[in-house]
């Protein structure tokens, strides 16, 4: 049974570091894409909220699905080692989480709805 749990172990531990190493490449990856977003944007429009929001929005994407693979991470130490620490740490990013994409959603719904809006004047609808 020792072999089995040392065996649990490491694979536990290889498998909390690809999901910590991919959440960390996520806010990179995040990071590039917005910057890009910016470097490409129109110089026009840049100083307008639109914009700042789309820019804004974009990050938060990538840092929502950067969450989800941390909790990931989190959820598998913890199964293995309950501690207070660990067990406060993945409720506080569960938390985290919970509100960055509820918050992320409506804003996304909202910038979709004046989108739409947006179009139905120009087009005289």
């Amino acid at each position: 049974m020792e072999i089995l749990d040392h065996y649990l172990g490491n694979l536990v531990s290889i498998t909390k570091f690809v999901l910590e190493s991919v959440s960390v490449l996520c806010i990179i990856l995040g990071l590039v894409k917005t910057l890009q977003m910016v470097w490409a944007g129109d110089r026009r429009t840049m100083n307008t909220p639109k914009f700042f929001n789309s820019i804004r929005l974009q990050f938060g994407l990538w840092l929502a699905l950067a969450l989800e693979f941390q909790l990931g991470a989190d959820i598998l130490s913890t199964t293995i080692a309950p501690t207070l620490e660990s067990l406060s740490k993945l409720g506080l990013i569960a938390v985290i989480r919970t509100f960055l994409n509820y918050f992320l959603g409506k804003e996304l719904e909202s910038e979709i709805r004046t989108e739409i809006e947006q179009e139905r004047q120009e087009h005289g609808r």
